[in-house]
């Protein structure tokens, strides 16, 4: 005996027609009339008394009927407090997020906890195509995701601008001004990570160098930011890029950071959620997003 039999069986009583029951259920009517059949079978009564004209409950049929809807409220009492312990869980928000996001994190966090304070925050860094995995099966409520492309299972929410500095040691000529031009740094090597680390800020920054004049100098391929930044730091002509709001929390006297000259240089970043089954608390998330760019 399945829960759909006595719903099925349920709703026929209720309608006393085959096809009006398997319009209120959604399904084809031959559906209704073979698993009502199986539950007969199963358990050796007919429940109702069927002729071209009506369909009647039999003495049977009345008496098992509200056995059957005393078994149907049962299952909605486990499935609302179900739903109650995914309440309780979802009053914890679990979030991706990725190396540099910097103080544009730290001022989302700032938001939430003043607007939601009941609300919890588990943070998760991940690779970008992990993040968009875990969305995709729900083991993530949101990830922030940076110069995003579409992925099966994902919806992408634009939420700001990430700004690129240039880091250049800070004995350089330059590291006085308050910008700089590309073009003045067509001498000096470039080191950057491997394109197949991250292909969005590879490919932007090469591509602003070809429109500033010129094809830039490789410099050593960089390990890691923080390697990267020791070496210029060390007065090693060279110079490199880093997320502006990642570089306003870095601490060094060694390493001057500089906004470009004229548009600048920036990467979208976007809050990858559920199609289908958004976080609960995603208004709010935008909201501090939002509140955060103000």
């Amino acid at each position: 005996m399945e829960l759909r039999q006595l719903r099925y069986f349920v709703t026929v009583a209720e309608e006393l027609h085959f096809g009006r029951a398997a319009e209120r259920l959604h399904i084809v009517q031959s559906a209704v009339s073979q698993q009502v059949r199986r539950l007969e079978r199963e358990l050796g009564v007919e429940f109702f008394d069927r002729s071209p004209r009506h369909v009647r409950l039999t003495p049977a049929g009345e008496r098992f009927l509200p056995e059957a809807r005393s078994v149907l409220a049962a299952e909605e009492r486990a499935r609302a407090v179900a739903a109650e312990l995914t309440a309780g869980r979802a009053a914890t928000l679990r979030l991706g997020t990725s190396t540099g996001l910097g103080d544009h994190l730290d001022r989302v966090l700032e938001s939430l906890a003043r607007h939601a304070p009941e609300l919890g925050v588990e943070l998760l860094a991940a690779p970008v195509r992990s993040r968009l995995e875990q969305v995709a099966a729900g083991r993530l409520d949101a990830a922030f995701v940076r110069a995003p492309e579409e992925h099966p299972g994902v919806r992408l929410i634009p939420v700001w601008q990430d700004q690129l500095v240039v880091a250049l040691p800070a004995r350089h000529p330059l590291a006085d001004a308050p910008d700089v031009a590309l073009a003045d740094l067509a001498e000096l090597p470039l080191r950057l990570t491997d394109r197949r680390n991250n292909p969005p800020l590879v490919d932007l920054v090469v591509s602003a160098c070809r429109d500033a004049g010129f094809v830039p100098v490789p410099g050593p391929r960089s390990s890691s930011l923080q390697d990267t930044l020791a070496a210029i730091g060390a007065a090693s002509p060279m110079w490199t890029v880093v997320y502006a709001s990642h570089a306003r929390q870095l601490r060094t006297s060694r390493v001057a950071f500089l906004p470009v000259r004229g548009e600048g240089l920036s990467l979208p970043t976007a809050l990858a959620v559920h199609p289908v089954s958004p976080p609960a608390a995603l208004g709010t998330l935008l909201a501090a997003c939002a509140d955060h760019d103000s």
